[in-house]
């Protein structure tokens, strides 16, 4: 991971912050600032096949995916319905649900209760020192997920963030890469020496410190670079305990990218308390993290360092995952002025309604035809 030159492209959209984002086997003409290509380089070096791109959404009630490319204007959005129990709920249809925009009717163009659609997905690794003591069960469990969820149409990749925020994987299907790629995530304090955060080495990682877990840097690059020119159901997975130390951008840019770019943010609380115990140091991740997924959609399943709660945290993340409906609709405020509006979706039935809050109203660009 030393293609330094290969992440000066964030800089030609990012340069206000000197974030390391350090790319393996990325182009400079790769993500974002690319015009809207079929795929990126990246994923042409991954040897994807040409008619394997994913499908947006279309104009009936049983095939969505040709909508967006004729009116790229309409808002679509996925979700789950789950009872008072949290147990997922089948089998609904398009008249169960109506669906506002800040807080006014809109007219639905298509539904599905489609769970096979593609599915693309970055999983987030923190690898500061307070994660030393979960880092071996969050490799091993994500693994595990990831042979469970990704089918032949579906790809990933894989960020870890320290000090600094470096993409270990770039898209693939190949769950052995992806696997490979975990392996390699390291604990990184930003200091060489003290075998224990804390212990000779200097002070405990993140704890007064200019940058210690860039937590909300990794967000927003992994959505603004990585997913924002994707199409489909988009996801990201963060093992984390939420802490965030020394990002250049802030929790609501982080947010902000992810709207943007329609993607569900799920975390993983993977917090050794002991850690914090020990070292005296206060912890309060997890009302950032419920901010941040209540916003795309996702949720926070705290597991502490419990290896049977995180593999049950993935197992539930991988059924929501295949059991999303799919609701489109075309805005009565045509307007794209960049404003941010909230979106609503209620059932007569009182279920509750897991999805994003809202989107930016900007224009987007055509999709390839």
């Amino acid at each position: 991971m030393t293609q330094l030159s290969a992440f000066r492209r964030f800089t030609s959209h990012f340069s206000a912050l000197p974030l390391l984002f350090t790319l393996v086997a990325f182009s400079a003409a790769g993500l974002a600032q690319a015009p809207a290509a079929p795929a990126t380089a990246a994923k042409q070096d991954a040897q994807k096949p040409a008619d394997g791109q994913k499908p947006t959404a279309q104009s009936d009630d049983q095939q969505p995916e040709e909508t967006l490319k004729i009116n790229v204007n309409v808002v679509s959005l996925f979700f789950n319905v789950k009872d008072k129990h949290g147990t997922l709920i089948p089998n609904m249809v398009k008249d169960d649900f109506q669906v506002l925009e800040d807080g006014k009717p809109q007219t639905i163009k298509y539904f599905t209760a489609e769970s096979n659609l593609p599915l693309t997905l970055g999983i987030l690794i923190d690898s500061s020192g307070s994660q030393r003591n979960v880092l071996d069960m969050e490799k091993e469990v994500g693994g595990a997920f990831l042979r469970q969820i990704l089918s032949d149409k579906d790809e990933a990749y894989v960020i870890d963030f320290n000090v600094d925020a470096s993409l270990v994987q770039d898209y693939t299907r190949d769950v052995h890469l992806l696997q490979a790629a975990m392996n390699k995530v390291r604990i990184n304090t930003g200091y060489a020496t003290g075998p224990i955060p804390g212990a000779g080495g200097g002070p405990v990682p993140t704890a007064g410190i200019n940058r210690g877990t860039v937590l909300y840097d990794a967000v927003y690059l992994s959505a603004h670079d990585m997913l924002a020119k994707e199409v489909g159901r988009k996801a990201m997975i963060l093992l984390t305990d939420g802490e965030d130390e020394g990002s250049q951008l802030k929790l609501k840019d982080a947010i902000e990218a992810a709207q943007k770019a329609d993607a569900i943010v799920y975390v993983l609380l993977c917090a050794d308390r002991g850690f914090y115990g020990s070292f005296q140091v206060g912890y309060s991740g997890e009302g950032e993290m419920h901010k941040l997924t209540e916003a795309t959609g996702g949720r926070v399943i705290n597991v502490g360092n419990k290896f049977d709660k995180l593999k049950e945290a993935f197992d539930q993340i991988a059924a929501e995952l295949r059991s999303q409906y799919n609701i489109g609709y075309t805005p009565a405020n045509t307007a794209l002025d960049g404003s941010y509006r909230k979106v609503e979706i209620k059932n007569k039935q009182n279920y509750k309604i897991q999805t994003r809050a809202g989107y930016y109203a900007t224009p987007r660009e055509p999709l390839p035809q």
